[in-house]
């Protein structure tokens, strides 16, 4: 079975670069205490470290 990577927004993007809120937006994530599951790969892993310091990272099997 394939990793996942549970993904929630910990902080506002209100004061975020427009690319910075584009990309939470493109992860699924629309407010803070979100959580969106999604396949471990090399986009979502991109995704993640653009907005590293607005999410929390958790892998699930």
């Amino acid at each position: 079975m394939a990793a996942r990577l549970k993904v929630t927004q910990i902080k506002s993007k209100v004061s975020e670069k427009q690319y910075q809120r584009d990309t939470l937006r493109s992860l699924g994530l629309k407010r803070i205490n979100d959580s969106v599951v999604r396949p471990d790969d090399a986009q979502t892993r991109g995704y993640v470290n653009t907005v590293a310091h607005l999410v929390k990272v958790e892998e699930i099997d």
